[in-house]
């Protein structure tokens, strides 16, 4: 079995006698399992910013020169 760096072992028989194919199919189950675990938290989507955090809302649209542009300074554009 794989052993971690400091010379243990990932996964130890505490109780019983299994056979070979009993660990290969536990050790396959918890590998795959570890898998989708990754994979899941890789694939999370990321928080959903505030409104109330965009700087681009607190800025107001360009002026543009012309006949009565006073007027349409007012109006949202």
């Amino acid at each position: 079995m794989t052993s971690e760096p400091d010379g243990q072992p990932l996964l130890s028989v505490v109780v019983g006698h299994p056979t070979a194919e009993e660990l290969a199919a536990l050790t396959a189950v918890v590998a795959t399992l570890a898998t989708r675990q990754l994979a899941a938290a890789k694939s999370a989507p990321s928080p959903v910013r505030s409104a109330w955090l965009d700087r681009a809302a607190l800025t107001r649209s360009p002026l543009h020169p012309g006949p009565d542009a006073w007027r349409r300074s007012g109006r949202p554009a």
